[in-house]
């Protein structure tokens, strides 16, 4: 992989962006969204060459959209988008009080800004007529790694592919780090017309509560879209779960998805199945589930992975296997296989596919990601109650060996989760060592508080040989956890897996999981993977 090398926002966005767009005027694109041309501002009628949400990313030739934010309005930073090139505006009645009279720039107003993102990139950049295929997986866990795998079938067989997700953005091997899940409607809009220039068929996408929420995915159609799970997180945005199973819901509609791909392995996912509006087949990784159309049968572990066939009602078969650890993993290269094969790859190819490449087995940075093998060393993204119950699951350690776990909540989210992860990591691990995540603008004490209460509790009333720690900075109780280890033990440092930086009161301090995981192993006389 090329690695593009990060640099300013507006540096950065140039990558996102297509060579050669198509020929649109601004009144045109008016015309096309329904925005209104008003009296302040220039009456010119400029070529529009790009769209953008931030001005501080705003390329020469671009039409600034300026929304309304949670603290100031976007229209205040016009000026800013002017000096960076804005050729023309598009605001509410709000934006237009803070333009005022005699702005130098064309305008025109629209009741939502945001809802009109996407169309008027897509005309912009003309992904109608240009795009890649698309294949996009929602849930609450399990997105990364499917859409990894996903792009590692395809690669597999051959096919041009493109990635979009939490932690890069890929076309045929160029990589360009993402901030967002996924990105805003614009910068997706534009970094789908620059691949299908690149000639990429088909592209794995994360699509996240929040992109569907915040219209980050309108104006699009998935080929395919698939479903992991669905368990409590983001709470904060959503309210309550039933609202945040509305939200994932609106993928498996005919407007943003054409078939679908779902685990009935929880009541969601039963639910999904049941009222998608466009053609669903559903998996069970339950072998006696015979509602299911692809069931997963003869399930062997090898390793720290496992082996298994995939059964459809009909007959049909697909045997497949990957080398990451865990249920989860299973699930996730299950409904990969079925999400390529539904996108219209011949079964028989698939097959070789799989046989010849063990895409399934792709390394998905800060997913699982061993570190050490004696004590079994892991940092992993879990960061619920759900993803960390799985996570120290598929842990494996030796004979009377322990789980040891490593892990905080993040601050400035979702409150009612941090001691129900503490009680599942009682329940889960024999050592339990809560620390910070990413503060963000909270106190951390109180944030590890919480998390050490819900362990507390469950070790009072059902586990009380559970030992537990609080303890920060987070890179000095990972070197206490490798400290109590033995070479039969399993650490698991969950929360943050990938990342590189940790957000403490608005400053982003360099931290890296998989880097003090290895130096404590180090320190500590083990043996680590490079």
């Amino acid at each position: 992989m090329v690695v593009q090398e990060p640099g300013t926002p507006r540096e950065l966005e140039r990558h996102l962006r297509p060579q050669d767009v198509s020929t649109i005027f601004f009144d045109d694109l008016c015309a096309a969204i329904g925005g209104q041309r008003t009296a302040a501002g220039a009456t010119d009628n400029p070529r529009i060459l790009g769209v953008a949400l931030n001005p501080q990313v705003v390329q020469p030739g671009d039409v600034f959209l300026a929304i309304s934010g949670a603290k100031r309005h976007g229209a205040e930073f016009a000026a800013t988008a002017a000096a960076n090139g804005a050729t023309a505006v598009i605001t509410d009645q709000a934006g237009l009080g803070h333009l005022g009279e005699g702005f130098g720039l064309p305008v025109a107003s629209v009741d939502n800004v945001r809802k009109i993102a996407a169309a008027a990139a897509q005309r912009v950049y003309g992904t109608a007529e240009r795009s890649p295929q698309l294949l996009g997986v929602t849930g609450t866990n399990g997105k990364t790694t499917t859409t990894f795998m996903i792009r590692s079938i395809l690669d597999a067989l051959g096919v041009e592919t493109g990635l979009v997700g939490t932690i890069e953005m890929s076309a045929r091997g160029q990589i360009i780090p993402s901030v967002l899940t996924t990105p805003e409607s614009t910068q997706l809009h534009g970094v789908l017309a620059r691949m299908a220039e690149q000639q990429v068929q088909s592209v794995a996408m994360e699509v996240s509560s929040h992109s569907l929420s915040y219209g980050r995915v309108d104006a699009l159609r998935f080929a395919v879209a698939g479903y992991t799970n669905l368990t409590q997180d983001h709470l904060d945005l959503h309210g309550s779960m039933q609202e945040y199973f509305e939200t994932k819901a609106q993928l498996f509609t005919p407007a943003h998805s054409q078939r679908a791909v779902v685990l009935v392995d929880d009541d969601y996912g039963v639910q999904l199945a049941q009222r998608a509006l466009v053609p669903t087949e559903s998996l069970s990784l339950d072998e006696a589930n015979d509602k299911a159309d692809w069931r997963v049968i003869e399930l062997e572990h090898f390793a720290l992975g496992h082996s298994f066939t995939l059964l459809h009602r009909d007959g049909r078969s697909i045997s497949a296997r990957t080398a990451l650890p865990g249920m989860f993993n299973v699930a996730n290269a299950a409904l990969a296989v079925l999400m390529v094969l539904a996108s219209g790859v011949e079964l028989d190819a698939l097959q070789a596919a799989l046989d010849a490449n063990d895409p399934l087995s792709v390394a998905v940075p800060g997913r699982m990601q061993v570190v050490g093998h004696a004590p079994v060393a892991v940092v992993d993204f879990a960061h619920n109650s759900d993803a960390i119950a799985k996570a120290l699951d598929s842990m494996r350690p030796g004979s009377d060996g322990r789980r040891i776990i490593v892990f905080g909540a993040t601050g400035d989210r979702d409150k009612t989760k941090r001691p129900d992860m503490g009680a599942v990591a009682a329940r889960h691990a024999d050592i339990v060592i809560v620390t910070d995540d990413d503060p963000h603008s909270e106190d951390p004490a109180p944030i590890r508080a919480q998390v050490a209460a819900g362990a507390q509790q469950v070790i009072d009333s059902e586990r009380p040989k559970v030992q537990l720690f609080n303890l920060a900075p987070r890179a000095k109780a990972v070197e206490f956890a490798v400290s109590l280890a033995a070479e039969n033990d399993a650490i698991l440092v969950a929360g943050r897996g990938h990342e590189v930086s940790q957000d403490v009161a608005g400053i982003d301090v360099e931290l890296d999981d998989r880097v003090e995981l290895a130096n404590a192993l180090n320190l500590h006389g083990f043996v680590t993977i490079h």
